[in-house]
C-alpha cells in the first residue's frame, strides 16, 4: 500500500495522459523534413521522457548543435499545431487527482507554458497547486525540475511523491531524494524503470491512494 505524501510530482506524458500519437506524429514530421522516415513507433515512443536531442544524436549523428535546435524548434512548432488532437486523458486520471490530497506539482520534459495548457485543455489544471515544465534547465534524468516544486512548496525531499513511466523519472526522483512510484501502463521500458528501483508501482492510477 502507498502511504500518504504531502506532494506528489506527476510527470505528464505517459502518466497522465496519452499522447505518443501527437509526439510522435510531430516527431515523424520534423524528421521527415530532414530526410528520416520509416521509424519503428515504438522505438519513437522509447524517448517519451527523454529529451529529443537524444533521438536526434541517434539517427542524425552527424548534425551539430545549431541544426539540433533548430530541428527541435521545428517539432515544438508542428507539435503545438497539432493542438492535442490525438491526445487523451488515461482512465481514472481525473478521480485519482480529486482524491489523492496533497499538494500537486508536474515534473516533465515539456516547457511550463505547454505543460499548463496540456493540463488546461483536459480538464486537469484544477488539481494542481503548482505547474513545473523544463524551462531552459537539464531534463530528467536530472533532478532540476523536480527540485523546483521541492522549493516552491518548501518541503523536505522524504515528504514526496514522484510518479512516471520511464527510467529518467526514476532516476530524477532518486537524485532528488524524494520516493518515487512508476507506472507500468506508460511509455517507459520497463527494465530501465526497474534498474532505479522504484519505491512503489502502479498499472492504474486508482492504485494511487
Amino acid at each position: 500500500m502507498i502511504p500518504k505524501f504531502k506532494v506528489y510530482l506527476f510527470d505528464v506524458d505517459g502518466t497522465l495522459v496519452a499522447s505518443a500519437a501527437d509526439i510522435t506524429g510531430a516527431v515523424r514530421e520534423a524528421l521527415a523534413a530532414e530526410g528520416v522516415n520509416g521509424l519503428d513507433q515504438k522505438y519513437l515512443e522509447g524517448f517519451i521522457g527523454f529529451h529529443l536531442f537524444d533521438l536526434f544524436h541517434q539517427v542524425l549523428p552527424h548534425y551539430t548543435q545549431e541544426q539540433n535546435d533548430a530541428l527541435l524548434a521545428n517539432y515544438r512548432r508542428i507539435y503545438l499545431a497539432r493542438e492535442h488532437s490525438s491526445t487523451r486523458v488515461y482512465d481514472g486520471v481525473p478521480e485519482m487527482l480529486a482524491r489523492v490530497g496533497g499538494l500537486k506539482s508536474t515534473a516533465t520534459t515539456k516547457g511550463s507554458e505547454t505543460t499548463r495548457n496540456v493540463l488546461t485543455q483536459f480538464g486537469l489544471i484544477q488539481y494542481f497547486d503548482h505547474v513545473q515544465g523544463t524551462d531552459g534547465f537539464p531534463s530528467k534524468p536530472k533532478p532540476d525540475v523536480v527540485l523546483k516544486s521541492i522549493e516552491k512548496f518548501g518541503v523536505k525531499p522524504e515528504e514526496c511523491l514522484l510518479v512516471g513511466d520511464s527510467g529518467p523519472d526514476m532516476a530524477a526522483g532518486r537524485a532528488a531524494g524524494v520516493k518515487t512510484c512508476g507506472v507500468t501502463y506508460g511509455y517507459g521500458n520497463l527494465e530501465q524503470m526497474r534498474a532505479e528501483q522504484p519505491d512503489y508501482w502502479i498499472d492504474h492510477p486508482s492504485q494511487l491512494s
